[in-house]
């Protein structure tokens, strides 16, 4: 009878003795203050995106579809390669061809993926691994890399990751542009630090005065944003 251990005895036994619980929270403690350094590092410090290079195949469609979007506007269209233009486009003694302005037979529609857009964005701008679109239904989203100066209060030197998203479709025979929202750092911003711009239809609001607005809503026919494409039908 007295070699039966009492249950105070079963009880200490089976427990975690006041070192070893001082070990674990220990433990645990610095585990999260690395995991919340890591993060903190990859918050402030975001890797830059990978540009996006086209195969040559294409490149070509995608020159085809400039042509065609200069050919309807006169306003030229931005180089593919990062030459200013082809080399047919040049005489042999290196001088700029003359050719003679029509519209006869020209498609007037054109659309583009969400990887000649960015590819786009890659070649004519120094936004390559700074900036990238994402293409939706009726949703064009874009992420931006925004390097800080030093001497930016509390965050200088370091990279603030921006996101915004915005409503592209076509109803009622006018385009819809629309903004759905910003964040910064992953927290959406407020609309009143967005000017009260948010789910504000930009077309509608400004297209009754004389400018941008008014001659992008007179010069679509047609806009659609698809799962990875843009298609735009532009009016004589």
């Amino acid at each position: 009878m007295d070699n039966i251990p009492n249950s105070g005895e079963i009880e200490s036994k089976k427990g975690f003795s006041g070192a070893q619980v001082a070990g674990i929270v220990a433990a645990v403690m610095v585990l999260t203050a690395m995991a919340t350094l890591v993060a903190a590092w990859m918050f402030l410090h975001p890797r830059p995106f990978t540009p996006v290079t086209l195969t040559h195949d294409e490149r070509q469609q995608l020159e085809d579809k400039l042509e065609r979007v200069e050919a309807v506007t006169g306003v030229e269209a931005p180089s593919v390669s990062g030459d200013t233009a082809a080399p047919d486009e040049y005489t042999a003694d290196g001088k700029l061809r003359p050719e003679a302005y029509s519209e006869e037979g020209v498609n007037r529609q054109v659309s583009f993926t969400e990887r000649e857009v960015n590819a786009l964005i890659a070649t004519n701008t120094e936004l390559a691994d700074k900036f990238a679109v994402d293409l939706a239904r009726n949703l064009v989203s874009v992420k931006m890399l925004v390097p800080l100066e030093p001497d930016f209060p509390f965050f200088g030197g370091k990279t603030l990751r921006v996101r915004a998203g915005v409503e592209v479709a076509y109803r009622a025979g006018k385009p819809i542009i629309r903004l759905k929202g910003v964040s910064l750092m992953g927290v959406p911003l407020p609309n009143a630090w967005l000017g009260g711009m948010k789910n504000i239809d930009l077309v509608q609001e400004f297209s009754a005065e004389q400018g941008f607005w008014k001659a992008f809503a007179e010069g679509v026919e047609s806009i659609d944003v698809a799962e990875g494409t843009i298609n735009i039908v532009m009016k004589e």
